[in-house]
C-alpha cells in the first residue's frame, strides 16, 4: 500500500523523463498498476479452505484464545452485512472515525504538491520526493503503532491511535506555521504525518476486524474502509479544494485541525 503510494512520484519523474511528455507521467503509473492488478488476480484466493487446505490455525497450530470449531462457520452474505455489520454500533463509530482519518490523510497527501509548490516556492522534483517520503514514512509508523497498541497499551487500538493524533496535530501546525524559506522543517513535518497517520488508518482495520467474527472480519473492514474512501479520500479533494479557493491555506489548515479533532471524538 505505502510501497505502491510513494512509488507515483518517482514513476511520475520516470515517466516524464522517458518522454519528455506529460502524458507519460500517468502512462507509466497505470501501467504498472495493471500489471499487479494482473498478478494478483491470477494468485489471490478466497480462504484455505476454499482450495481443499484447513484453516490456517490448525495448519500452524496456533489457536488464539477462546477459538474453537465455532469460528470456522460460514454465514450467509445476508447474515454477515446485518447481523455483524450494520447492527454492530462500534463498527459504525469506527467508520465515522475513518472518514476523519483519511479526510486528513488525503487532505495532506493529495495538496501537499501544490500547497509546497504555492505556499512554499518547492520545485518540481521537489515536491515529487517529498510525496514518495510522505508515504513511505508511513511503513515503519505503521509497524512501531502496532507494536506500541500490542505491548505498550495492552491491545487498546483506540487509545493508541488518539495518541498518534495528537502527534499528528503537532505536525500539521508545524507544516503549516513554518514560515517559507525552511524547506527543511517543512520536508521533516510533512514526512512526520505520514509516520504518523498510516497507524490509525491501521488500527481502524484492525478494529474492525476484532469486532467481527472471522468469517465476517473482510466484510467488516471493507465496511470501514467504504467509509474511509467514499466519505475521506473523495472528499477531502474537494473539500480541502473549495476551503482553499475561499478562505486560503490558513482556512484548509483550519479545517485539517477540526478534522483530527473529530476524529479523537469519533475515537474515544
Amino acid at each position: 500500500h505505502n510501497v505502491g503510494g510513494g512509488l507515483i512520484g518517482p514513476l511520475f519523474l520516470l515517466g516524464m523523463g522517458w518522454t519528455n511528455d506529460w502524458h507519460a507521467a500517468f502512462y507509466v503509473p497505470a501501467a504498472v498498476a495493471l500489471l499487479v492488478a494482473v498478478f494478483a488476480f491470477a494468485t489471490m484466493r478466497d480462504t484455505p479452505q476454499s482450495v481443499g487446505l484447513p484453516p490456517i490455525e490448525h495448519y500452524k497450530n496456533d489457536y488464539p484464545e477462546g477459538y474453537d470449531e465455532s469460528h470456522e462457520e460460514e454465514f450467509s452474505a445476508r447474515e454477515i452485512f446485518v447481523k455483524y455489520v450494520l447492527r454492530n454500533k462500534f463498527l459504525w463509530y469506527i467508520a465515522m472515525a475513518n472518514v476523519f482519518v483519511y479526510l486528513l490523510r488525503y487532505g495532506v497527501l493529495d495538496w501537499a504538491p501544490t500547497y509546497l509548490k504555492e505556499a512554499k516556492h518547492f520545485t518540481v522534483d521537489k515536491t515529487s520526493w517529498a510525496y514518495f517520503l510522505y508515504e513511505w514514512a508511513g511503513i515503519p509508523g505503521t509497524l512501531l503503532c502496532g507494536w506500541m497498541s500490542d505491548k505498550i497499551f495492552k491491545g487498546n487500538r483506540g487509545l493508541t491511535g488518539m495518541v498518534f493524533m495528537f502527534l499528528v496535530t503537532i505536525a500539521t501546525l508545524v507544516y503549516w506555521l513554518n514560515p517559507e524559506g525552511n524547506p527543511t522543517v517543512d520536508m521533516i513535518a510533512l514526512v512526520s504525518i505520514g509516520f504518523l497517520i498510516y497507524g490509525p488508518v491501521m488500527l481502524i482495520g484492525l478494529q474492525a476486524l476484532e469486532l467481527a467474527p472471522k468469517k465476517a472480519a473482510g466484510t467488516a473492514a471493507g465496511f470501514t474502509g467504504l467509509f474511509g474512501y467514499l466519505g475521506g479520500s473523495v472528499a477531502a479533494s474537494a473539500a480541502m479544494g473549495y476551503t482553499v479557493d475561499h478562505f486560503g491555506w490558513d482556512g484548509g489548515f483550519v479545517l485539517l485541525i477540526g478534522l483530527i479533532r473529530q476524529s479523537l471524538t469519533c475515537s474515544a
